[in-house]
């Protein structure tokens, strides 16, 4: 079990466990402990959750508690009050009253790196999809999808938009799609992280790497 000195802050359960797996496949596993707040003592999982968590967090890497912190969020939506522009800002102003300051020269497209002016480790973010545009952790694995389960994914997709009288928010149709993509494979009822491990994602897919080259910076450095 990872000693808690890396650790990976994730919105919740389900994240947790995919990005597990991710981690597994870097073998990062050994180091790196994904948590949502609630393991870590937060009052609730979300990304509300996660915002409260880092200023707990930071001063620990001065004493030597923790070495490495990053936090995979998701970006939500603009007409709901967030969008990725708003998350970065949001947490730029959490980390800069501990003095790390946004990285510029870095593209978005391969991770947010936050550095400290008193050499502490670079903080790293991810804001789901892609640090560029709306959406989720259900719009990345969306955009991975190998080129075989297309066909599939299309056939849920179809069935998805075609309800007459979904519950479910307009906002959250993503989520549905992956939901019942993965709810036709060879093991139904399993969560996220069955993507990963029943091989569905396009692991040399731009979007993939570009996920795992930012998690083996952060946390190989």
């Amino acid at each position: 079990m990872p000693d808690g000195k890396q650790i990976l802050l994730v919105e919740g359960t389900s994240d947790k466990s995919f990005f597990e797996k991710i981690c597994k496949n870097l073998s990062l596993d050994a180091t790196v402990k994904v948590t949502p707040p609630k393991d870590i003592g937060g009052t609730h999982n979300s990304k509300g959750g996660v915002l409260n968590q880092i200023p707990i967090l930071l001063p620990q890497l001065n004493d030597g508690q923790k070495t490495n912190i990053a936090a995979i969020v998701d970006a939500d939506y603009i007409r709901h009050g967030s969008g990725y522009q708003k998350t970065i800002e949001q947490i730029a102003k959490i980390l800069n009253d501990f003095d790390f300051q946004l990285k510029t020269d870095i593209p978005n497209k391969n991770g947010l790196y936050f550095e400290n002016s008193d050499g502490l480790p670079d903080f790293g973010l991810w804001v789901m999809p892609d640090n560029k545009q709306e959406g989720m952790l259900e719009d990345w694995i969306k955009s991975c999808i190998k080129d075989d389960e297309n066909s599939l994914f299309q056939h849920a997709s179809d069935t998805v938009h075609n309800l007459s009288h979904p519950k479910f928010k307009p906002h959250l149709t993503t989520k549905a799609e992956i939901a019942t993509w993965l709810a036709w494979q060879k093991t139904p009822g399993h969560g996220l992280y069955s993507a990963i491990n029943d091989k569905l994602l396009d692991e040399d897919s731009i979007i993939y790497q570009n996920l795992c080259r930012w998690l083996k910076d952060i946390f190989l450095k």
